[in-house]
């Protein structure tokens, strides 16, 4: 396209864009917030605005060309798979989970995805989710040729390979039949339980090799590494290392190179953290045709990715923002090149999903590919500066854990000594603690909690039983959130009336009401009702704790008398809304503190058990 010499002649009237320029202009606003002063260096000031992630790789407020090698969008740096013709993708393959034991409620809700949107099915089976024995039923009036089925049964997984061999075989369709049989020997010992070898799902995928053409038969789950609260080089460094033992254990049961390659499927979590998320998907393909390289694999061979909606980041309490949350998450699969999606449904934390959120997860991805055109460009991210980086980074970093995984006897070995759960456990308690202070704020739970919502009701669903053998947590972000609204909640059920507390005002409304909402907003977020008004009504609220909420001026002007009055009128505890220290207040809440041991003290003070 020709550039009309006017656009031309006005971009030349700006001056060029220097990197010290943009620095000053961001001096002179960090130094009216007091992060940055006359006598800071220039180049400290990019340090001020940069953060890091929980692996350690820095995310800085200004990325340029200097950031990222040269080259084709997609396959420079095989960060996705493409036609070579580039003429980007067909799309990718929608697919909706199913646990729901009851055989014919799930075959009902199986035709019913496929014929309104998705393209495969995931199936849950054994303790966990449906009979293995009641599996041909479920996938009754599937044609398996056409939707890939995806088996997910844990311990009952060689079972249910058998079972669904023989449903193929019987319909005649050994060389048609679609999908992965699920076998993870070694991600078993991520969940709790025994472990188990690889060399029998080895031996299985040797006869699925040369019988059934269109199978796949390992799945890297890397997900429970991602549950028990890693990183995304926590969970990327596992996953390459299970993989690769994978792949000794196939060539050794007597496959090719490509062959055992061809058999191995990856599934990662993706989050609301939509950028990181690109840039992981992005990563664990750059990862594993790293692999495939010095393997002796064929030219492009590239990894199959299964992207998963997070469960660590959904939340029990106002589960309608899951909605939200998920569809950033697929966005990122999407753009990060999965090759296959799945939505969970928004009300996954509450037990079995109905068809209206199966409906809305589902469509979810509709909108996404149909509405949003993603799919149809070959690499979405390819070429910004930023998240070429942190792909770049992230895949470092991950590689290093890779390495340190193979130096401890490869992905078997580190989790049966503890090493990957120790990293896990690091970085969770670091993610804890940003949780605790509202860094990572969730939205409907540590901010915004609505303490009136009334929550749908779902069936239960089944869970794997906890058995002896070790195995990571599985944990969730909000957890320690939603344990303090369960103990306000028994406490209503128990007395008919949430805990509560006194914000005390200072002042006129303009002058108190940024912090007494920011302090209503923090002791809601532990289900703990909040009434306000003047010191002097504190005694009639029914109400022991106050919190002060003012400005600064009127703290200095009378925090200490309010104090004093409150504790004469009974308050067992004053907390005062912001950082000032005076005399009779007992503790502080502000923007950063430990909002889960605030209301931990409080419902504790409150006599909330």
């Amino acid at each position: 396209m020709t550039v009309p010499p006017e656009r031309l002649e006005l971009a030349a009237a700006f001056p060029p864009a220097e990197r010290d320029r943009w620095r000053e202009m961001v001096k002179g606003v960090l130094r009216r917030t007091g992060a940055a002063t006359d006598d800071t260096p220039l180049e400290e000031i990019e340090g001020l605005l940069t953060r890091t992630s929980y692996d350690g790789v820095p995310i800085t407020a200004l990325y340029t060309a200097a950031d990222t090698a040269p080259g084709r969008p997609g396959l420079a740096s095989r960060v996705r798979e493409v036609r070579p013709d580039g003429e980007g993708l067909a799309g990718w393959d929608v697919r909706q989970r199913h646990a729901r034991p009851d055989a014919a409620a799930t075959r009902e809700a199986i035709l019913a995805d496929l014929e309104n949107g998705v393209t495969s099915v995931w199936l849950t089976l054994g303790d966990a989710g449906l009979p293995v024995a009641a599996l041909p039923e479920a996938l009754r009036g599937v044609l398996v040729d056409l939707a890939p089925v995806v088996l997910d049964a844990g311990e009952h997984a060689a079972e249910a390979a058998e079972t669904f061999l023989a449903l193929v075989t019987e319909q005649g369709k050994n060389g048609t039949a679609l999908g992965n049989l699920g076998l993870d020997p070694i991600g078993l010992t991520a969940r709790p339980g025994p472990a188990a070898p690889p060399a029998p799902a080895a031996g299985l995928a040797a006869r699925v090799a040369r019988e059934f053409p269109g199978l796949r038969t390992l799945t890297v789950d890397a997900t429970p590494y991602h549950d028990a609260g890693g990183s995304d080089a926590d969970e990327l460094g596992a996953a390459v290392a299970t993989g690769v033992a994978y792949l000794r254990a196939l060539t050794d049961a007597g496959l090719g190179v490509d062959e055992a390659f061809g058999q191995i499927e990856f599934r990662l979590a993706v989050n609301a953290d939509q950028f990181l998320s690109i840039a992981k998907l992005r990563a664990a393909r750059r990862l594993w045709a790293r692999v495939a390289e010095v393997s002796g694999a064929a030219e492009g061979t590239v990894a199959r990715i299964h992207a998963v909606t997070s469960s660590a980041m959904m939340t029990r309490r106002d589960p309608w923002v899951n909605m939200l949350r998920t569809t950033v998450a697929c966005f990122a699969a999407g753009v990060g090149g999965a090759d296959a999606v799945t939505v969970q449904p928004f009300d996954a934390r509450l037990g079995l999903p109905d068809d209206f959120s199966r409906r809305i997860a589902r469509n979810t991805q509709t909108l996404l590919l149909e509405e949003s055109s993603l799919a149809r460009v070959v690499d979405p991210a390819g070429g910004s500066w930023y998240v070429e980086r942190i792909t770049e980074d992230l895949a470092r970093t991950a590689w290093e854990w890779f390495t340190e995984i193979e130096k401890a006897g490869g992905a078997a070995a580190a989790l049966e000594s503890g090493k990957i759960a120790g990293r896990v456990a690091a970085t969770w308690e670091r993610r804890r603690r940003d949780v605790a202070r509202r860094r990572a704020p969730l939205t409907g739970v540590s901010e915004f909690p609505n303490l009136a919502e009334k929550l749908p009701e779902r069936d239960p669903a089944p869970e794997r039983p906890v058995r002896t053998g070790g195995g990571l947590p599985v944990i969730t972000y909000a957890r320690d959130f939603e344990a303090l609204r369960d103990r306000s909640d028994a406490h209503l059920a128990a007395t008919g009336a949430r805990p509560r507390v006194y914000l005390a005002t200072l002042g006129p409304v303009a002058v108190h009401t940024a912090r007494a909402t920011f302090a209503a907003n923090l002791f809601r977020a532990g289900g703990i009702e909040t009434v306000s008004g003047p010191p002097e009504d504190f005694a009639a609220s029914g109400a022991t704790v106050a919190c002060l909420a003012s400005s600064d001026r009127l703290y200095d002007e009378g925090a200490a008398g309010a104090a004093r009055a409150l504790k004469e009128a009974g308050a067992m505890k004053v907390w005062l809304a912001g950082k000032g220290d005076y005399e009779g207040v007992d503790d502080r809440v502000f923007a950063g503190c430990d909002a889960v041991a605030v209301l931990e003290t409080t419902l504790s003070d409150l006599g909330v058990n």
